[in-house]
């Protein structure tokens, strides 16, 4: 799939809806809006913003070796990163389910467990601006985009797992109802969990709504 049209309210949540459904970034796709949202009178005469996002060029899932080059750049990375803030730490690349992790993992004291807490921080927060920093270092020196999730104690696979089983439960509960549901605030990947789940339930579909820190997923019925 090289092109998809999506609509939403907005025009930001349609080319967000049309990123994730491509897996693609906003620099990786030429975006024409189709038609822009209005808001109608009372709901009279309202319409729905349209987009037609394409690929700028055809991409190829990244090969076996591009995957281990990448994840052996950002163990390299992240090491050094541990090393200069003090963290004592294993850092092992592992596939799973397809996707390339990079681990870090403590060791079994009450400090180093407390120092994996502080890596991962509020909410992921920290562990969030670790990902950022070697999604930067990765794409710098391979050119391509970064496909290695960088993870702590199975934190990001447990944060995966029960996203994409609340997305599954709630887009089928839409499915029976009719009725669209939102979903709590998340930041950019879980939104994308989210939407990947709800790919895989028929008769749904979902987008984003609202500005970040509060922008959150709405799955409603397929039009």
């Amino acid at each position: 799939m090289e092109e998809v049209e999506r609509s939403a309210p907005s025009v930001e949540e349609a080319i967000e809806s049309a990123l994730a459904e491509l897996g693609a970034t906003e620099q990786e796709v030429t975006v024409q809006i189709l038609q822009e949202p209005r808001a109608g009178f009372v709901g009279v005469g309202s319409q729905e913003a349209v987009v037609r996002v394409r690929l700028q060029a055809r991409r190829e899932e990244a090969s076996e070796e591009d995957l281990e080059e990448q994840a052996e750049i950002a163990a390299d990375f992240v090491e050094g990163l541990l090393m200069r803030i003090g963290l004592i730490a294993e850092v092992q690349p592992q596939v799973d389910d397809g996707t390339m992790y990079l681990n870090v993992v403590g060791g079994e004291s009450e400090d180093d467990e407390e120092d994996m807490g502080l890596l991962i921080g509020r909410h992921g927060q920290t562990l969030d601006a670790v990902q950022e920093l070697t999604r930067v270092v990765v794409g710098h020196k391979t050119g391509l985009r970064c496909r290695v999730i960088v993870d702590v104690e199975d934190y990001k696979k447990r944060q995966r797992a029960r996203l994409a089983s609340r997305a599954v439960e709630v887009a089928r509960r839409v499915a029976r109802t009719g009725r669209e549901e939102a979903l709590d605030p998340m930041n950019a990947y879980e939104r994308k969990v989210v939407h990947d789940a709800v790919t895989e339930v028929s008769g749904v579909e979902s987008s984003s709504r609202g500005e970040d820190p509060d922008r959150r997923v709405v799955i409603r019925p397929r039009s």
